[in-house]
């Protein structure tokens, strides 16, 4: 196996670790939090998250709290296995 191997290209993309990273710490955030803490477009964030979404990496759950529109995002298990192995081998990396 190569030092390479487990490094996931899905995560390649700053605003994709960066929505994984907080995914996996919380056990859930909404649209507004995730751009608010990454300081990002909300196309921008909207293009990532359909990403990670098509990977299967993350859940995402629409609702309404009183009359306004929320969705809200989780990490699944594979996210959230995937993400771990690929910080594993980020780390392995820079320890070499």
């Amino acid at each position: 196996m190569g030092i390479i191997d487990n490094i996931n290209k899905v995560f390649d993309h700053r605003i994709r670790l960066g929505i994984m990273s907080i995914l996996v710490v919380n056990e859930d955030a909404d649209f507004n939090r995730l751009k608010e803490l990454l300081d990002v477009t909300d196309g921008n964030l909207a293009s990532h998250l359909k990403a990670l979404e098509q990977a299967e990496y993350i859940l995402v759950q629409k609702q309404f709290i009183g009359r306004k529109p929320n969705t809200r995002y989780s990490a699944t298990t594979l996210g959230n296995n995937e993400f771990k192995k690929h910080i594993n081998a980020l780390e392995k990396l820079i320890k070499k």
